[in-house]
């Protein structure tokens, strides 16, 4: 329950996120429970095992794909339910959390949008169902004993949280989400398992358990999403559910009420149903509305009981009449039939269940430059026209999003365009991009050896995403993509010194030897246009996706004061996309009733000739 309010967003469950870990706390404890008891009698079976821990997850969890997916289709615009039926797979192959790792952070706005996000837990719970029944039936038969398993256990929990404790300061995102950084949290159950009571007082164990509470409390109501997650913190609710296993007090007002026991019976569907209904109203804007939050609350402890009542114990009770093996092959088949309608979800997102204007919306996805895959590489020089070149366009995914509508600005349509650039590549010489941009050194080092060989008096355009490299010249404390000569790692004063001493010297050095523009930075709208425009058309609604001028000129203003000193250090020219994009105080994203826009900030195809007289001025008789 902690977790449900902490999604709803109730006030003052700030940590209820803490929940996740008291929950793989608990499980260590009765899978090593499980375990163990079944290897001091002699009678474990890994199958069995397995499969009865397929048998109490699979149902609910294909029952709760199947009903998203149905949702989805009249919801989703393609992009999102192509991520959907790929969430859904991944759901359903426990691997979720390595796509949520690779995708976004779990406290990231983005995540809200994620229907299946909180699969993730399950994904590492399974992971570790796999691992431990393994290591356990392996120590049995080399050091037998529940001694020699706790102390080989109790290595593996320290080398894990150890392992957490580095990576939640280096990588928070894996920290949170891999099996080897989560796996303390579940030995620490399964050591409570292992060491079990000592025959303590009645006293003592109520004294333990009220710690233990006090401790999983002051983590719920005073942690919050702003402390570095899992790590030294998770250690107190981790804590906690040890001290609360520990003290084992069955009567207890805490766990042994009716309300109590009926909620952690049905714990597993409620928690699965309760995701999918945050986002929903997310996606009506309503995850404000007290109203709202409360009917959803509601309606996630009814979607529980349903599912609990109508799916997971009349599906155990099936499948426990059946033998192993046709159980087996019965939860494998659904399985497989339900992630095959998933894959085929992942690769269509069926456009054509849309209505024709959301459809043509939508269609500006795919309305970008034609020759963006061949030419968006920074090993390549592509030509965009024919000879003689006319003009160079260095940059990034930006500078490629708009190089036909620099060609169209060509006089007379002579000519041709170089276009030199790649991914998230800052242009700035002696950078050193970091490790999943190392490609971009090697632009950077080309570009200087090629601008010389230029042909004399063509004018170099430079355009980039420069703000977003620069965090926008916002000092604090954040892994930079780009490092300089003076070693610094995170934005701050002296980060931003060099940053701007390297881009001037890049600057001065192309304008040197060729006329130099340089694009102001174009406005980013931070959500994905073309899905937001054609939902409210969806839900009926007529919204207009904009961005104010006061926000755009607050994003860019240290971009800005550092190309206007470029201009004055090397005579560089700057071209201004504003007048062209925006009206009055606020920047749209409509033009003839469609998206300028195919992603965030990458214009279209027909976005980017809004553009074509701001680049004239590069070809004007001076």
């Amino acid at each position: 329950m902690a977790v449900v309010l902490y999604h709803f967003g109730v006030p003052g469950i700030s940590g209820g996120f803490a929940g996740v870990d008291v929950f793989f706390v608990i499980s260590g404890y009765l899978m090593c429970g499980i375990i163990s008891s079944g290897l001091e009698r002699g009678d474990f079976s890994i199958w069995r095992f397995y499969l009865a821990r397929a048998r109490r997850i699979f149902p609910a969890l294909i029952a709760l794909c199947l009903a998203v997916l149905a949702v989805g289709w009249f919801l989703l615009m393609p992009e999102e339910y192509k991520d959907l039926g790929k969430h859904a797979r991944e759901s359903l192959t426990f691997s979720s959390n390595l796509r949520y790792f690779e995708e976004a952070g779990y406290f990231d706005a983005a995540s809200r949008e994620k229907w299946l996000l909180h699969t993730w837990s399950l994904s590492v719970e399974w992971q570790f169902y796999l691992l431990l029944p393994l290591l356990m039936l392996t120590l049995s038969r080399f050091l037998p004993g529940r001694r020699a398993l706790a102390w080989v256990l109790a290595l593996f929990f320290a080398g894990s949280l150890a392992l957490c404790f580095w990576r939640t300061a280096v990588a928070p995102t894996e920290a949170f989400y891999m099996i080897q950084t989560r796996a303390w949290e579940m030995l620490a159950g399964a050591l409570v398992f292992l060491v079990g009571r000592r025959g303590w007082s009645e006293g003592w164990r109520r004294a333990l358990e009220g710690v233990g509470f006090a401790l999983i409390l002051a983590c719920l109501l005073l942690i919050d999403q702003q402390n570095a997650w899992p790590g030294a913190w998770a250690i107190l609710p981790v804590l906690g559910a040890s001290l609360i296993l520990l003290a084992a007090r069955e009567r207890s007002a805490w766990t042994g009420s009716s309300l109590a026991q009926w909620l952690g019976a049905r714990s597993y569907s409620i928690y699965l149903w309760h995701w999918p209904l945050v986002v929903v109203l997310a996606y009506v804007e309503r995850s404000s509305d007290p109203f709202w939050v409360v009917a959803a609350i509601s309606l996630s402890l009814l979607l529980g009981q349903l599912s609990y009542g109508l799916v997971e114990t009349p599906s155990r009770r099936v499948l426990s009449r059946m033998s192993p093996k046709m159980a087996g092959i019965v939860l494998v088949l659904i399985l497989a039939l339900v992630a095959a309608l998933a894959q085929q979800v992942r690769r269509s997102g069926f456009p054509e269940r849309l209505p024709e204007t959301v459809a043509r919306v939508e269609a500006e996805r795919e309305n970008f430059n034609p020759r963006l895959e061949e030419c968006l590489d920074p090993s390549k020089s592509c030509i965009y026209g024919e000879e003689p070149i006319r003009a160079v366009l260095i940059g990034d995914s930006h500078a490629d999003a708009v190089v036909t509508a620099l060609q169209a600005a060509l006089p007379d349509g002579k000519g041709g365009v170089l276009f030199r650039g790649g991914s998230g590549c800052l242009i700035a010489f002696d950078s050193k991009a970091e490790v999943k941009r190392r490609y971009c050194d090697q632009l950077n080092a080309d570009i200087r050896k090629e601008h010389a060989g230029y042909p004399s008096g063509v004018p170099i355009v430079m355009m980039g995403r420069t703000s977003e490299y620069v965090n926008g010249g916002v000092a604090e404390s954040k892994q930079v993509d780009f490092a300089f000569s003076s070693g610094e790692d995170e934005y701050g004063p002296e980060y931003l010194a060099a940053f701007g001493e390297h881009y001037t010297r890049t600057m001065c050095e192309l304008a040197s030897r060729h006329p130099l523009y340089i694009v102001r930075p174009t406005p980013e709208m931070g959500v994905d246009v073309p899905t937001l425009i054609g939902r409210s058309m969806l839900f009926g609604r007529d919204r207009q996706v904009s961005l104010s001028l006061a926000d755009y000129r607050k994003r860019h203003a240290f971009v800005w004061a550092l190309q206007d000193e470029v201009a004055q250090k090397c005579g560089a020219k700057l071209l201004d996309p504003l007048p062209y994009l925006c009206s009055g105080d606020e920047c749209g994203t409509l033009h003839n009733g469609l998206p300028i826009y195919r992603d965030t900030d990458h214009f279209t195809e027909a976005g980017n000739r809004l553009l074509l007289p701001m680049f004239r001025q590069v070809f004007a008789t001076p």
